[in-house]
C-alpha cells in the first residue's frame, strides 16, 4: 500500500510539473509571421567562436532576426569549391531560395581571422602576419562578390572580416 501511495504521488508530481511546463511552453512560444521577408542572406564560417560577434554586428546594423543564415566552412571559400564543389552548389541553392522566398536585398559575407578552412586549404599558419591573412581573405571575398553579382545584379553585396577580438572590418 505504501508503494502504491508513493507511485501515485510521483505520478501526480510528474503530471503537474509536465502540465505546468507544457502550458508555460505554449504561452511563451512566439509565432512566426505568415508573410515574411528577410533583408539579407548572411554567409558565415562554421567556427563557433565568432557567432556572438557576428550576431551582435548584425543586430547593431539593424538586421536583428531579419536575415537568412548560412554557415559553410571558410565562408567565402565555399564559392571556390572548398572543401568540395558540393559546398558551392549548396551556397547557390540557398541563395536562390532566400532570394525567391524571402525577397532578400543583399548578401553579407563574414570571413574571420584564424580560419581553419583557410589554413587547411593553403597549408599555412597566418598567426604571424594579420595583413597577409586579410589580403588572402580579401582576394576570395572579392571573387565571391563578382560571382554573386554575375547572377544577381540587383543584390547589394557586403564583405567583412572579423578579428579574434570581435572587431568587424569592411573589405572593399
Amino acid at each position: 500500500m505504501n508503494n502504491c501511495h508513493c507511485q501515485r504521488r510521483n505520478f501526480l508530481k510528474m503530471l503537474l510539473t509536465g502540465g505546468f511546463s507544457l502550458s508555460y511552453w505554449l504561452s511563451s512560444s512566439s509565432k512566426a509571421e505568415a508573410n515574411h521577408q528577410a533583408k539579407a542572406l548572411v554567409l558565415t564560417c562554421i567556427d563557433f567562436r565568432f557567432v556572438d560577434f557576428e550576431q551582435n554586428f548584425l543586430k547593431n546594423n539593424q538586421l536583428d532576426h531579419q536575415f537568412d543564415w548560412l554557415s559553410l566552412a571558410g565562408a567565402s571559400l565555399a564559392l571556390a569549391n572548398f572543401p568540395t564543389q558540393a559546398d558551392t552548389q549548396v551556397f547557390w541553392e540557398q541563395l536562390d531560395l532566400s532570394y525567391r522566398l524571402h525577397n532578400i536585398q543583399k548578401v553579407i559575407i563574414l570571413d574571420h581571422q584564424d580560419c581553419g578552412a583557410y589554413a587547411s586549404k593553403f597549408n599555412q599558419d597566418f598567426n604571424d602576419n594579420l595583413e597577409k591573412e586579410i589580403a588572402l581573405h580579401r582576394q576570395y571575398l572579392t571573387q565571391a562578390d563578382k560571382q554573386i553579382k554575375q547572377r544577381y545584379q540587383n543584390l547589394d553585396i557586403q564583405l567583412y572580416f572579423v578579428d579574434l577580438n570581435g572587431n568587424v572590418k569592411e573589405i572593399s
